[in-house]
């Protein structure tokens, strides 16, 4: 059999769901994964960002453009290691999953990763949506109401559709020319902005505590990298395992990281000593104000090209995980499904809800403890040589290798709920001061005023899985030698 017959090529609806793709039909190389993560990192709001560092962390530009660096290139080094399993298993990250936690322990990660997805596709729509609507208004003059709105909408989600809907060859092809013009688009875009920045206030901005670099490289980390770890693999799956496992982890690193420390650093600069972007509900609009009104049009074009691609990975990894979860149906199908709750959600939140990025921002705040959990169990399981049985992963009756103790494996799943609570005991997630939903109690120290719930968690999840994963792996059917960790030795060829 060849790659053509399961359909993975540009304009034809692949018809693979999420069953590991066999060697044979393995294509593709490392430079993939750059374009991939570059087309998911071009969005305009990527200024908001570094503006907050600026503003509520108190950093000059130099700290900020530090911070961007290593929290961008960081996270999505992170991304690119935990994606070396899609290379090596064949299938998305949330099946590979299974074989670390058992056919039913997995179900907790994958509906946490799902609900995620839904959330951030449903913020991203939105945005993408008002986007649409300011386009249409300075174009043409026409104010915003309920048909137009709708209509918004559905021509954002369409457009997620087609992408997301056709699959993986149709997303690698957009992903490195959509990088081409929308990354073209955005440095005019970009040029004029610094246009705009007050020299003299940056400049003279001086430099902030070394504990809110630290919180700041955390921040970064948390808002780019961290919530794609989960979906790396997703994309790797198709590469031959001959491809070089440091070439991949780069890639990711270098695609991700390059657009972010731009925007992230000009974000900075447009803040110094005018907070606004930072605290805008609109981020959009903000910026749009920051430019002369015939730079208006590129802008917006640019703002949703940027959203669009990112919003098509996501979309796409969000059907792969709900079949996961165990929805039998086509992955097109699937897509459709995601995208249809996405249009509700979007219409929720444009013509109902009083407000929408508050407390859906602060709900999706919470969701990534239990994700970073995850990632800690899965990076340490990675690095002791995890090997995967295919017939297993989709296996899900207990006569499954990966069935375990009645579905669960039970170093996994504790260091995993272990990690939640104690990424929860630093957490705080609030609208404002006097709309607080949830503070753990140890919120108010310094871990937790920083945000770095997270980072507790994912610490937590990897000590307490190695911890108890000690002797229980060939007993239990987990795969190759833990003395020859092969995660390392890939990633160091």
């Amino acid at each position: 059999m060849t790659a053509s017959k399961t359909n993975d090529r540009v304009g034809a609806i692949e018809t693979r769901g999420i069953e590991p793709v066999p060697d044979h039909e393995r294509h593709g190389q490392a430079g993939q994964m750059f374009w991939t993560w570059f087309a998911a990192n071009i969005s305009i709001l990527g200024l908001p960002l570094g503006a907050t560092l600026v503003a509520f962390r108190g950093l000059n530009i130099w700290q900020a453009a530090l911070v961007a660096a290593v929290g961008s290139f960081g996270s999505f080094a992170l991304v690119g290691a935990l994606s070396l399993a899609g290379k090596k298993g064949g299938a998305p990250a949330l099946t590979l999953s299974r074989a670390v936690f058992g056919q039913r322990g997995n179900a907790g990660p994958t509906l946490i990763t799902w609900l995620s997805r839904v959330g951030w596709e449903t913020i991203t729509t939105t945005t993408a949506a008002y986007a649409l609507l300011a386009m249409l208004h300075t174009a043409f003059g026409v104010g915003r109401n309920t048909v137009l709105t709708l209509v918004c909408l559905l021509v954002f989600i369409s457009c997620t559709l087609l992408i997301s809907g056709l699959g993986h060859a149709t997303i690698m092809w957009i992903n490195k020319w959509a990088t081409v013009v929308f990354g073209a688009l955005n440095l005019v875009v970009m040029g004029f902005l610094v246009a705009t920045v007050d020299w003299s206030e940056v400049l003279g901005t001086p430099a902030g505590p070394a504990s809110g670099v630290i919180a700041g490289i955390g921040f970064i980390a948390a808002g780019t990298g961290i919530g794609w770890a989960n979906a790396g693999a997703d994309y790797a799956r198709y590469l031959p395992r001959s491809v070089p496992g440091r070439r991949l982890i780069g890639a990711s690193a270098f695609g991700a990281g390059i657009p972010l420390v731009l925007l992230i650093s000009l974000g900075s600069l447009l803040s110094a000593g005018d907070p606004t972007l930072a605290t805008s509900s609109d981020p959009v609009a903000a910026i749009n104000a920051l430019l002369p009104s015939w730079m208006a049009i590129p802008y917006l074009v640019a703002a949703f090209g940027g959203l669009l691609m990112s919003n098509h990975l996501s979309t796409y990894s969000a059907g792969l995980t709900m079949i996961t979860l165990g929805l039998r149906v086509p992955r097109a199908a699937a897509v459709a499904l995601d995208v249809v709750l996405m249009f509700a959600g979007g219409i929720y939140f444009m013509l109902i809800a009083d407000d929408f990025y508050g407390p859906f921002s602060t709900f999706l705040t919470l969701l990534a403890v239990p994700i970073s959990a995850w990632i800690g169990v899965i990076a340490v399981d990675s690095l002791r040589g995890r090997a995967y049985d295919p017939e297993a992963l989709m296996d899900t009756t207990s006569t499954s290798r990966y069935w375990y103790s009645g579905g669960f494996r039970l170093p996994a799943v504790l260091g995993w709920v272990a990690a939640i609570v104690a990424g929860l005991l630093f957490t705080e997630a609030a609208t404002s001061e006097a709309d607080v939903w949830f503070a753990g109690p140890l919120s108010d120290t310094w871990l937790g005023h920083n945000g770095l719930g997270w980072a507790i968690a994912m610490a937590v999840g990897a000590a307490v899985y190695a911890l108890f994963d000690r002797g229980t792996r060939s007993a239990a059917g987990g795969g190759g030698d833990p003395t020859v960790p092969s995660a390392l030795q890939e990633a160091g060829r």
